[in-house]
């Protein structure tokens, strides 16, 4: 009952606005948008683009530049050829590491396994049959009781190697990609 009181007291004050709201004259509306823009009330003294003060004087005034002659403007230039560019400590240096990298003969890189079973049998046919075809690809057979493993390239990079599975795709069932350490051809 408590709660009812407050919206039966609310509820003809609300009708009556709305009563005198529905009843207010309207202004009619205009075809067209009011103006909106501002009206200029200028005088004869004052202008519409200058401000009221004059602020000239807050201004930074620059001097023109001094003309040079052309004859003074590029003085001739001099080249200076390098005598003596590495230094006899670099160039020791370089052969050495030149030295060493001759000396490397493995790094990582990636093989592909083609067979991984039990008969060595299977092994012999698969390698006969990817030699035949592509005679310059390395082959690594592996055995580990009673595992062979046939692996085929040594490929720097991965790009190679899934260029080398694209050539040997229908030689046989099982293709994998494996990362491991790979001999570098040392061939100049």
């Amino acid at each position: 009952m408590k709660r009812l009181l407050p919206k039966m007291l609310l509820a003809p004050s609300l009708l009556a606005l709305a009563a005198c709201a529905s009843t207010a004259t309207q202004t009619p509306r205009a075809s067209t948008p009011a103006d909106t823009t501002k009206k200029s009330t200028t005088t004869a003294t004052s202008s519409p683009t200058m401000p009221a003060e004059d602020v000239t004087k807050y201004r930074p005034v620059f001097t023109a530049p001094k003309a040079t002659p052309a004859s003074a403007a590029a003085p001739a230039k001099t080249t200076v050829t390098p005598t003596n560019h590495v230094n006899a400590q670099v160039e020791q240096r370089l052969r050495d590491q030149a030295y060493t990298n001759q000396n490397v003969k493995y790094t990582q890189g990636y093989r592909i396994l083609v067979y991984l079973g039990l008969e060595r049998d299977q092994v012999m046919v698969i390698r006969r049959t990817i030699i035949g075809r592509y005679p310059d690809e390395t082959d690594y057979i592996t055995f580990k009781s009673p595992v062979y493993r046939l692996y085929i390239g040594d490929y720097l990079t991965k790009l190679e190697a899934a260029q080398g599975m694209a050539r040997l795709r229908g030689l046989t069932p099982k293709l994998e990609l494996e990362a491991t350490q790979v001999l570098l051809n040392k061939n100049p």
